[in-house]
């Protein structure tokens, strides 16, 4: 090595004395610093980027620092592999141990430098898209079919998606050779990265379509049929696969997510797969009993009223509820009487009503006859 090298460090820019992780913590912050990507056509960056990660690789490695502390860099002088005949540690494993994530793997390290493992299909996929829909309790309980207009960005007429002038044709990137990936030497390794000329895609348009300026999609209007299942529940959330957005130059589409909420209905009330209705009937159909018409969501149900009916009482209509969204058949229409009291009464109706009433005794009353045995104490 020659004479003129500084001190690892002093390019560091720490003490000798400095513990691993003060070497870790001060060559992030001298490689982000320096790195390449952020500093383009910067010799002088560059050149510093290389001596940092070649400081970082001798003194993280406690073999080779120690033979740096007693012979400093002539102990690197023969073999041009490293020290000991083992090449140079990869300096980004400082990266990819803080960050997470390998060369591909989705970490912040492939993100801050350029994602050297991701598809050019993933990149130029287009965006997911959410959509908003308000349907009724009878569409949910019972399943329909549903058209909506979506104005995205779609494949463009012209080019029929491909981004390139008719006539033309796209070809291989001459920056990156078709493989849509640049490789360059950074000292002891090497950092592949998305070609920032053909973004990734390997192919350059010789002309670009005058309609879509090269993208390949135009935004425009779409109409979508949608399959709603009976059963579902409010805001759930459908997927319709490929009706998102259009990728860019026959990049494949996103996905459309449409998200369900129902609108609150005058009459029923829903939990789960079985629904509640209050109906009210007259002070007449309770005492004598007789048929009680009940709305459901197939239409009008006939319900038979027994004589002496009491308000709050129940009664369940089998099946007449919400569609199981797995196929298991159906809820339960759970419909609540509430007895009516007359508000106005003529004079012959009020005077039948107190003949009526003179007439009754404890037995046509029990429950008011039970509350008040168990609230005698309560009135002494």
């Amino acid at each position: 090595m020659p004479t003129t090298k500084r001190d690892y460090y002093e390019v560091l820019e720490v003490s000798r004395s400095a513990s691993s992780d003060e070497i870790k913590r001060a060559y992030r912050k001298l490689a982000v610093k320096y790195h390449p990507d952020k500093n383009p056509d910067d010799q002088q960056a560059e050149e510093k980027f290389k001596e940092i990660g070649e400081a970082y690789d001798v003194l993280i490695d406690p073999e080779k620092r120690s033979a740096y502390d007693r012979f400093g860099h002539v102990a690197f002088a023969q073999g041009g592999g490293g020290f000991g005949g083992r090449g140079f540690h990869d300096p980004f494993d400082i990266f990819r141990e803080v960050f997470g994530g390998g060369v591909g793997g989705g970490g912040i390290f492939e993100t801050f430098f350029g994602g050297a493992g991701e598809r050019a299909e993933e990149r130029h996929r287009g965006s997911d898209l959410r959509y908003d829909m308000q349907i009724t309790l009878e569409e949910a309980a019972l399943g329909t079919e549903k058209e909506i207009e979506v104005r995205k960005l779609d494949a463009c007429d012209t080019c029929h998606g491909s981004g390139a002038e008719p006539g033309s044709r796209a070809i291989n990137c001459p920056t990156c050779g078709g493989r849509g990936q640049v490789i360059s030497a950074r000292g002891f390794f090497q950092v592949s990265q998305t070609c920032p000329r053909c973004r990734g895609a390997g192919q350059i348009l010789e002309k670009p379509c005058r309609q879509c300026d090269g993208e390949g999609r135009v935004e425009k209007s779409s109409r979508i049929k949608l399959k709603i299942p009976a059963g579902i529940g409010n805001g759930s959330r459908l997927r319709s696969p490929r009706n998102g957005e259009a990728g860019i130059r026959g990049g494949p589409p996103g996905d459309l997510y449409v998200v369900l909420h129902i609108k609150e209905h005058p009459l029923f009330q829903r939990d789960e797969d079985d629904l509640y209705c209050e109906v009210p009937i007259s002070f007449s159909l309770a005492a004598l009993g007789g048929e009680m018409p009940v709305p459901t969501l197939d239409g009008r149900a006939n319900v038979r009223v027994p004589a002496g009916t009491q308000s709050g009482q129940i009664f369940k209509l089998r099946g007449k509820g919400i569609a199981n969204i797995d196929g298991r058949g159906r809820g339960d229409l759970l419909a609540r009487v509430i007895v009516e009291v007359p508000t106005q009464l003529s004079a012959e109706q009020r005077k039948k009503l107190e003949e009526f009433s003179a007439l009754c005794d404890e037995r046509n009353t029990p429950l008011h006859r039970s509350f008040f045995n168990r609230a005698k104490e309560f009135f002494r």
